[in-house]
């Protein structure tokens, strides 16, 4: 198989190691196929939206988390610099709530990261110029984006920190885990294949 497909800690979030091929010219890789990952993750990924985003070392973003619907998948991967990526599981009622899984990504290595709906996502870009390329099963939808401060303490994500980040306003200013739970704003956990349930 081309690429092999791992569940991480968290249901419903994938690490996707790509076979690479290599020779004078440089690497090849297949980075995904549409057919392996719909099987491993029990739902459809049609691409609606491409994003990417460019970050200079230190910058720290997110968390960010869509609350609707579950097969809202996301596939992320670095392709150029490198990240400490972070996906933390917000679904209230899941077996692993609060949750997080922890990977580093580097241009080149063709790694890449699924996640469904009600997953957080943040990262910390870790060189300048650091390029993450996100594909969305889903088009960006106003409203239905929560946000949670990256360095609560209560999350506790291991960011190894040597300096303070860079980070939006939007980003430093995003509640805690505690603040958005009582909000009611948490989608709710069900079971791959079904839909999230939105407050």
């Amino acid at each position: 198989m081309p690429v092999r497909i791992d569940e991480t800690v968290i249901p419903g979030t994938y690490r996707l190691l790509p076979e690479r091929f290599e020779d004078e010219r440089g690497h090849f890789y297949e980075a995904a196929r549409h057919s392996e990952l719909t099987a491993a993750t029990g739902l459809p990924f049609e691409v609606r939206q491409v994003n990417n985003s460019v970050s200079r070392r230190g910058v720290l973003r997110g968390v960010h988390c869509n609350d609707v619907p579950a097969d809202a998948g996301k596939l992320v991967t670095c392709v150029r610099g490198s990240i400490l990526d972070v996906m933390v599981d917000l679904r209230q009622g899941s077996p692993s709530f609060g949750r997080y899984a922890v990977n580093r990504l580097d241009a080149g290595d063709g790694i890449a990261l699924y996640m469904s709906g009600g997953i957080g996502h943040a990262f910390l870009a870790l060189e300048d110029g650091t390029c993450v390329n996100y594909l969305l099963s889903a088009e960006y939808v106003p409203g239905a984006m929560v946000d949670l401060d990256a360095l609560d303490p209560e999350l506790g994500l291991p960011w190894e920190l040597a300096e303070p980040p860079v980070r939006s306003a939007k980003d430093a200013a995003a509640p805690s885990l505690a603040e958005v739970v009582a909000s009611g704003r948490l989608p709710r956990y069900v079971p791959t294949g079904g839909e999230l349930i939105r407050p």
